[in-house]
């Protein structure tokens, strides 16, 4: 090159660079914001995938956006996480949108209702099958945007101080169940009650409470619920797959630089993978040590089973008759959820049950 050019360049290139430093200082501003979990830290999966979405997004921006995680009762008690964000008393939270369903039912379906979609169905309806869409949709009306950030798997069917063996047995039964599916139950007979984590184990302890459901073995066994109620029941058919997410308030989201946008959705996917194949390695344990402290595993019966299928269906139709949005989320996903098992009826159903019968061959 010969150095009238080479001068030329080098000066372009000092005048370009001139021009990026602060553009992308410009779009780089320091940005602070706080995230108020529904969970204790002890939950070290849930409270965790918080803590791993806010630590993704600062590594991301190199520490320009930073988000401080606080658990339930911080800032704000662990059921009030929506309240916290639509009005602006944080920017954002992590919680299950099912407790909020006295708002409105809709806020179920962005968790988990009852005979929902498994972990994979439910988070594939909600990134490619008009999940996200719709939902988005309705939280708008509460001036919050979701972003998928975490996944419990399918859960477990709670802790019960006696057998329940037929559909008799669940009446007058007082039980910790989170979200709408206690209505379902209470169709039944069963006397629903909305505890946060942390007084779920006194209640059960007190006697206040008869029942109680939590997450799987691992989150289970932290509740210490085995030590006052050890009959422990699967599977938790109100949650097959429950999403957890980070609730956005709206304007704050819509005042973020695009790419920050593009960040915060990306750390939520990353939390939500984390939270997923955390819960596949530390249940399977956590099952075994409770079965060796005295828990007592078992099956709800089919007739149990389909009588709370049969409920399930009532009620939802039932709240579909009266709540447009309730019935336009409930089409979307049971129209994906009726696709998305025919395909595993072909393939992994049959793969996992013939992997179950011989995994210990292995």
């Amino acid at each position: 090159m010969k150095r009238r050019q080479f001068i030329k360049a080098a000066g372009l290139g000092v005048a370009a660079s001139a021009v990026a430093a602060p553009a992308i200082a410009q779009s780089m501003p320091e940005i602070k914001w706080r995230m108020t979990t529904s969970w204790p830290k002890s939950l070290d999966t849930l409270h965790g995938g918080a803590e791993m979405m806010a630590k993704m997004v600062g590594e991301a921006t190199d520490g320009k956006f930073q988000i401080q995680t606080f658990a339930a009762g911080e800032i704000v008690p662990g059921l009030q996480v929506v309240d916290a964000v639509q009005n602006g008393t944080v920017e954002c939270g992590h919680t299950a949108s099912y407790y909020y369903f006295g708002k409105d039912p809709t806020f179920a379906y962005g968790t988990s209702v009852a005979f929902g979609p498994n972990a994979r169905l439910n988070q594939a309806w909600y990134t490619q099958g008009g999940g996200r869409e719709v939902l988005n949709e309705f939280y708008k009306k509460y001036n919050v945007v979701s972003f998928l950030a975490g996944n419990t798997t399918c859960q477990m069917g709670g802790w019960f101080r006696k057998e329940i063996n037929t559909l008799d047995d669940l009446k007058g039964i007082k039980m910790r169940i989170g979200g709408f599916p206690g209505r379902v139950l209470q169709k039944l007979g069963l006397v629903p009650q909305q505890i946060a984590a942390g007084d779920i184990y006194p209640a059960l302890e007190k006697g206040t409470i008869d029942a109680a459901e939590w997450v799987g073995p691992y989150d289970d066994e932290k509740l210490g619920l085995y030590k006052v109620a050890p009959h422990y029941y699967y599977p938790g058919w109100w949650e097959g797959g429950s999403m957890l997410f980070a609730f956005v308030n709206l304007d704050k989201f819509n005042a973020l630089p695009k790419h920050y946008q593009a960040v915060l959705e990306i750390a939520g996917h990353y939390a939500n993978t984390w939270m997923m194949a955390k819960y596949d390695t530390v249940n399977p344990q956590a099952l075994r040590r409770l079965l060796s402290n005295g828990a007592k595993l078992h099956g709800f019966s089919p007739a149990i089973m389909d009588a709370c299928f049969k409920a399930t269906t009532e009620l939802h139709g039932e709240i579909a008759k009266e709540n447009a949005s309730f019935k336009k989320t409930m089409d979307s996903m049971n129209d994906f959820q009726k696709n998305g098992y025919q395909w595993f009826q072909v393939a992994e159903f049959g793969y996992d049950a013939y992997m179950i019968r011989n995994a210990r061959n292995l």
